[in-house]
């Protein structure tokens, strides 16, 4: 007789869980009622979102999550109808107490709502209120002292308020909300209409103005906020470089994180004073930054804590620029997206020397040109034993030689992106590229071939490593790679772990390429094919059964793909939310309406340019 499996203890069913990823752990719960209550574990559901709609279908959902602990909702569709109204009291009734974080974003909220939910949320630490001018409009928001006492009474031990993009957020009701959150640690301003230039109070300290939100106001706040605020967000705001100085200079602030994306005002001088008032920085982003220039990056060399550091769209940055950032020692993700002057040969090269520790554990070349072979070559020497994370999107004149050094150097990637690259063949992803002196790939292979049987017998003799050594990779993509055919796909996409895949405008693949994809892949969580134009009912409806885990899937332009296979794919796939089908020829608009009655599930389902019905439908 076999033996019976013990029973586990619930705390060690929790340990083993935490080494699993998020759909790993929705599957194992599943096992038995043990399993299922060990996934319930608090520190198993600190980044786990459960998002609510305000309709009737929530509010069973609502009396079913109550006995959770430590939970983070984000609500949408809400506006003043019964309804939400409803949705809105029972959350406060059944889950408020447990309430770690809230997410309101881009919700048409009303304010008693707000007062009948927030007050009741006595253990938040995160609440997102961004875009929800619903909320702002009439500026009465905590008017009376009642409301006022009572949501300071539940938000005592807020960190973290997003306030971004609310077109009528006024001093008043700035100053309304932050006096309920004494130990406030993040703010979020970001896209807000701010008074930067001008002090409409003229010195005076009791700001608070009904019609704007003003820097003088803001200035005040931080004053007295400056020993716990550590992250601000100023982004897509007019912020002035005297303004920033300002911010930056405020007695007793030690920021950790600042956001300034396209602040489109802001000068080298603004972020000399950044660094220098602000030593202790570990994150910065100043992506679309555009008249910043070399001077900005040589200063932020010297912020020794940063371990994150945002420098895309910067187009005036040069290698020169970038040659000191060898020297932060502390530094882990790097982005340098859309910089078409960078082409990541100094940088790289200056972090094999002897008083550099390279760290990096995210790099980002995204769309920088300038990026070629001996970029790739040096890094995947340098850099093989730390990056983890690599984004090479529209560096288009990489070739297979890159593929052959990143799989052969760089084998503990967890993501890789390669869209765009449209040099890299099928020999790459199989390792039969071979390179020269010079570290440049023989290109005598302009257009994609057919490798034979034998060609590929050759060259699984050899040593060389194939696509299949990243055996940690969890995203790839491969968008727009139009020489690439059946015969690497085939062969090479096979990863356990492998969550996220783009093969979008692969022109050659065929349904052998997904069913392959799909029984190798059995992880996959989001799969894009668009434009790939070969592919038919068969091969989707073949590999349905294999793919359990897919919750996204792209096909736009597939126009051999009918409402057969759409249907297959819906019963198989029973987490599958979100569909994109635009511009297929072979389904109309009542096909997808029928999808959508049959499997309300299906939560979002892009279908522009559908036809209503087809020719044979009229003609039945």
């Amino acid at each position: 007789m076999e033996k019976e499996v013990p029973n586990l203890p619930v705390e060690v069913i929790s340990y083993i869980l935490h080494f699993l990823s998020m759909s790993d752990r929705k599957e194992a719960s599943l096992v038995s009622k043990a399993w299922y209550t060990a996934s319930l574990d608090q520190n198993l559901q600190k980044n786990v979102f459960y998002r609510l709609q305000g309709t009737y279908d929530s509010l069973e959902f609502v009396r079913h999550l109550r006995w959770r602990q430590s939970l983070c909702v984000a609500l949408s569709n809400l506006d003043g109808s019964p309804t939400s109204r409803m949705v809105i009291q029972n959350i406060a009734l059944h889950l408020a107490p447990h309430l770690k974080s809230l997410l309101l974003r881009d919700s048409n909220i009303t304010e008693s709502s707000f007062m009948d939910l927030v007050p009741s949320c006595r253990s938040l630490w995160g609440l997102d209120i961004s875009c929800c001018n619903c909320l702002f409009k009439p500026g009465t928001l905590m008017a009376d002292e009642e409301s006022k006492a009572r949501t300071a009474e539940a938000l005592v031990d807020l960190r973290e308020l997003n306030l971004s993009n609310l077109r009528y957020l006024s001093d008043m009701t700035f100053n309304r909300l932050t006096d309920c959150m004494p130990k406030l640690r993040k703010l979020a301003l970001a896209g807000c209409p701010i008074v930067f230039e001008l002090d409409p109070y003229r010195g005076v300290k009791t700001c608070n103005s009904p019609p704007t939100l003003s820097l003088t106001n803001i200035l005040c706040f931080m004053d007295r906020q400056a020993a716990t605020l550590k992250w601000l967000n100023f982004s897509r705001t007019s912020i002035t470089s005297e303004a920033i100085q300002s911010v930056v200079q405020v007695p007793g602030l030690q920021l950790e994180g600042l956001v300034l994306q396209h602040c489109k005002d802001l000068t080298d001088d603004a972020v000399c004073a950044i660094c220098s008032c602000q030593p202790s920085l570990t994150s910065l982003d100043l992506t679309g930054c555009a008249e910043l220039t070399d001077k900005s990056v040589l200063a932020v060399a010297n912020l020794q804590f940063l371990e994150r550091l945002s420098l895309g769209k910067i187009r005036l940055m040069t290698d020169h620029g970038l040659k000191n950032l060898s020297s932060i020692p502390t530094l882990r993700a790097l982005d340098l997206s859309e910089c078409y002057q960078v082409s990541g040969l100094e940088l790289v090269n200056r972090l094999a020397l002897p008083y550099a520790t390279p760290t990096l554990f995210s790099l980002n070349f995204s769309c920088c040109t300038m990026v070629k072979d001996s970029c790739v070559f040096s890094m995947g020497v340098i850099l093989c034993d730390s990056l983890r994370e690599l984004d090479l999107t529209s560096c288009v004149y990489i070739t297979d030689f890159s593929i052959s050094i990143i799989v052969n150097y760089l084998t503990g990637l967890t993501v890789l992106r390669l869209g765009w690259c449209k040099e890299i063949t099928d020999r790459g992803l199989l390792g039969m590229s071979i390179a020269n002196d010079n570290c440049q790939l023989d290109e005598k292979d302009k257009k994609a071939q057919i490798i034979t049987e034998s060609e590929l017998k050759i060259s699984k003799e050899k040593d060389g490593a194939t696509l299949r050594s990243l055996m940690c990779l969890k995203e790839l993509c491969l968008t727009a790679c139009t020489k690439l055919t059946d015969t690497s796909i085939t062969k090479e996409i096979r990863f356990q772990e492998l969550k996220t895949l783009s093969l979008n405008m692969v022109h050659e693949i065929t349904d052998e390429s997904v069913v392959s994809i799909a029984e190798h892949c059995r992880s996959l969580e989001g799969l894009s094919l668009n434009h790939c134009g070969q592919l038919t009912d068969q091969g989707l409806i073949a590999a349905a059964n294999h793919m359990k885990r897919l919750t996204n899937l792209e096909i736009s332009c597939c126009d051999k793909i009918t409402s057969q296979a759409l249907e297959v794919l819906v019963q198989e796939c029973k987490w599958l939310r979100s569909l994109d089908v635009s511009m297929c020829g072979g389904l109309t608009i009542r096909d997808i309406e029928r999808l959508q009655l049959a499997h309300p599930r299906l939560t979002s389902i892009k279908a522009k340019y559908l036809e209503e019905q087809t020719i044979s439908s009229l003609l039945e």
